[in-house]
């Protein structure tokens, strides 16, 4: 196991080398440049889009239903466990590559969710077939169309045997062994050299049973789930964090140097300060787009199914996914963990947070493991579920719409979610962050060839929103309602 570890370790090497950091880092670079930096410009009507529904768009679900689809497969175990693990190896400076490249990487999404509507499919049943598969094969041509079968095999494959199932529930268990069996002594059978708890197997039987519950409804039921429960847990989430480090705000000015320096290396032994920096930098961004998924090619399938006419509008409210995610979540963790030393401990996975969440307030260690074992155990569910429909749609182009196929890959997933907890830490997240890799390439060739596109697409429709053209919707239901009475 050990051998075949190293060999994957190689292959995540590979993948997330030099030119991934190049081609994710550039092209979010040059989105930025050719709309004026838009992610930043516009993100206050970004943020008023995202509550506010479109009347009368086509789609399955509202846009704010489609953005917690996509936010429920995104807000997960990157944001808690993910940035645990980034600094761990890469040191306090990958929170920096971290947040630089979700910058970027919000002008990467907005381009997605924008494509994602503009090419997207839509049956007789108004059932909404979109994502990178539709935008490679409808806006570059049919004769790219291998790319898009590509990116759907990476999709499905990434979602069962990668970032949607095993680490996922993989991390819930962690966080459950933790708090309620810490030292192990209650074991349920063994394997070889490898223990498992009860709490392992109670936890993996709860997670997939209740997974299996919500995905065999489909997307109506995963973004009505997803829509109550990812606002709730977010907020939770951002308000303990955000108690950490008021409570520790002397120390930010510190944990900001310790971040930058670690960024460049500048602590670093001679002539080891750019294999630090680069280091940092590649675990930053490969954690960055675990979590926020910003050119992976996963959320504009969701976003595809929102009930829209406008692919612009969708692209904003897409894009704010990733300021959510990693600009707020994300940094908010990784905060918590430089403030508090977690990160010097000698720790590892979830238990570098929960070491932050007890030791950054007054409460116990105990409390604050009580309080981020519910905010991963509901970060990592809501990822589940989101990760199933983007799968499922990926294996629905693959296999051109058998429902057969798709019926039986849910009921592999499912089984997915059941084998989680029995696999390593370190395997599961090398796979994860190999997958990833996979699917980001054909994604990114097809935003940066259909670039353009998003340009003059957005460029209309500001044109026509400043000559009022475009009724953005923006009013409250009194309001609407009062103006109905008054026109009678």
């Amino acid at each position: 196991m050990d051998a075949f570890t190293a060999w994957l370790d190689k292959i995540d090497g590979a993948v997330w080398g030099v030119p991934m950091m190049v081609l994710i880092m550039g092209l979010g670079l040059l989105l930025s440049f050719r709309m004026g930096f838009l992610q930043f410009r516009k993100l206050g009507k970004a943020l008023k889009y995202m509550v506010h529904n479109e009347e009368g768009g086509e789609g399955e679900v509202s846009s704010f239903g489609a953005l917690t689809t996509a936010l429920a497969a995104t807000v997960g175990t990157g944001n808690i466990v993910g940035v645990a693990t980034a600094i761990m190896v890469g040191g306090p400076g990958a929170l920096f590559w971290m947040l630089i490249a979700a910058c970027l990487g919000m002008a990467t999404k907005y381009a997605e969710g924008l494509l994602a509507v503009k090419y997207r499919v839509l049956d007789e049943n108004n059932h909404a077939l979109g994502g990178p598969f539709y935008y490679i094969e409808n806006g570059m041509g049919k004769n790219w169309k291998w790319l898009a079968k590509l990116f759907a095999f990476f999709g499905a494959a990434a979602g069962a045997l990668g970032i949607g199932t095993i680490t996922q529930v993989n991390s819930i268990n962690g966080a459950c062994n933790a708090l309620f069996d810490s030292e192990a002594k209650h074991i349920a059978f063994s394997i070889g050299n490898m223990n498992y708890t009860w709490t392992t197997v109670i936890c993996a039987v709860i997670v997939t049973v209740a997974a299996a519950l919500v995905i065999i409804g489909g997307i109506q039921r995963i973004s009505s789930v997803a829509s109550k429960v990812v606002p709730a847990m977010m907020v939770l989430y951002v308000v303990v964090a955000l108690a950490i480090v008021l409570f520790n705000i002397t120390k930010i000015p510190g944990a900001i140097v310790t971040v930058v320096q670690g960024a460049f290396g500048v602590k670093a032994a001679a002539g080891g300060a750019l294999g630090a920096m680069m280091l940092a930098m590649q675990k930053g961004v490969a954690r960055g787009i675990f979590s926020n998924e910003a050119g992976l090619g996963s959320a504009p399938i969701a976003a595809a199914a929102a009930q829209t006419n406008e692919p612009v509008r969708q692209g904003l409210v897409t894009m704010t996914g990733t300021f959510l995610d990693t600009i707020v979540i994300c940094t908010m963790t990784g905060l918590s963990i430089i403030l508090t030393g977690a990160n010097e401990q000698g720790l590892e996975g979830v238990n570098v947070t929960i070491y932050a969440f007890g030791q950054g307030l007054p409460w116990g260690q105990t409390a604050g493991a009580i309080v981020l074992t519910l905010c991963l155990s509901l970060f990592a569910f809501t990822t589940i579920l989101g990760w199933d429909y983007y799968s499922e749609r990926c294996l629905e182009y693959l296999t051109n719409k058998n429902m057969t196929a798709v019926k039986v890959y849910r009921w592999i997933y499912i089984a997915a979610v059941l084998i989680g907890p029995f696999l390593t830490l370190s395997f599961v997240w090398t796979l994860a962050d190999i997958f990833n890799g996979l699917m980001a390439f054909p994604n990114l060739i097809a935003i940066l060839a259909l670039n353009g596109v998003v340009v003059k697409e957005t460029r209309d429709y500001f044109r026509r929103l400043d000559a009022g053209e475009v009724d953005e919707g923006l009013l409250s239901f009194k309001a609407k309602r009062e103006a109905a009475q008054k026109d009678a």
